[in-house]
C-alpha cells in the first residue's frame, strides 16, 4: 500500500494541464493503486493524478457514505445541471482552508477503465462536486479559482498566511 504525499498550492504541477493517458502499461496500473490507495486515506474524498505529482488524466474517489472507492482515466464532464448547489470546499492542495463554492448540482463524466473500457461517474451533491472539482484538478485548476471575488481575496491571503 503506498499513500503518496500530496502536492500543494505554489507546486507548478498542480497548474499544469494533464495529458491523457495512452497505452496501459504496468506504469498506468501502478498510478491508479497509488491512487486508489491515497484517496482511502482518513478524510479524503477525490485525488487527482496531479496532486501526487503525475501529471496523467486520471482520479480517484472514495464516497465515505456508501464505501464507493473507485478511479476514472481520461475523463471527461458531458453533462452539468443548471441547478447549482452551494457549499463550503476544501482541497488536500490547499490544507486546512475551506470556502463556499457554487457548483452544478449534477455532473457526469465518462472515461475509462483500465481494460480500456468506457466507464461514466454520475450523481447530484458531493458526487457533482467531487466530478467539478478533480476534472478541474486535471485541467490545472484549482478550486479557489471559481471563487466568487471577496471570498477569493480572502482565501489567498488565508493561502498566504498559511502556507
Amino acid at each position: 500500500m503506498t499513500i503518496r504525499p500530496i502536492r500543494v498550492v505554489g507546486d507548478p504541477v498542480l497548474r499544469t494541464p494533464c495529458d491523457p493517458v495512452g497505452t496501459i502499461t504496468d506504469g498506468t496500473r501502478s498510478l491508479v493503486q497509488d491512487l486508489l490507495d491515497t484517496v482511502d486515506d482518513e478524510g479524503r474524498a477525490g485525488v487527482a493524478a496531479n496532486q501526487i505529482g503525475v501529471s496523467l488524466r486520471a482520479f480517484s474517489w472514495h464516497i465515505v457514505e456508501t464505501g464507493e472507492l473507485g478511479y476514472i482515466l481520461n475523463p471527461t464532464i458531458v453533462e452539468l445541471s443548471e441547478e447549482l448547489q452551494h457549499d463550503d470546499e476544501g482541497c488536500l492542495s490547499v490544507p486546512g482552508l475551506f470556502f463556499p463554492r457554487t457548483r452544478s448540482a449534477y455532473a457526469r463524466c465518462v472515461g475509462q477503465n483500465l481494460e480500456g473500457e468506457e466507464i461514466e461517474l454520475a450523481g447530484e451533491g458531493i458526487i457533482a462536486r467531487l466530478i467539478q472539482h478533480e476534472v478541474g484538478h486535471l485541467d490545472g485548476e484549482l478550486y479557489i479559482d471559481g471563487l466568487e471575488r471577496s471570498v477569493k481575496k480572502r482565501a489567498l491571503r488565508q493561502i498566504r498566511e498559511t502556507l
